[in-house]
């Protein structure tokens, strides 16, 4: 997920766009634990998109509040 498409995000998009992220890294890591994953770059790259979508939210929270 690149960060423009975040920022195209609707507020109420944000929200439930982390809550199935952190539920599909949730997922890969306990699938982790028990196989071998195909692409363990996933988890990396889940966890950035989290970081992003957390940050853009911030941002919002932020200019609303300036």
């Amino acid at each position: 997920m690149k960060a423009s498409e975040v920022r195209d995000m609707k507020a109420e998009e944000l929200p439930v766009e982390v809550t199935r992220l952190r539920q599909k890294l949730f997922e890969l890591r306990s699938q982790a634990v028990t196989e071998k994953l195909e692409n363990p770059m996933q988890l990396k790259e889940i966890r950035r998109d989290i970081a992003r979508l957390l940050t853009e939210r911030r941002r919002r929270e932020l200019k609303e509040a300036s």
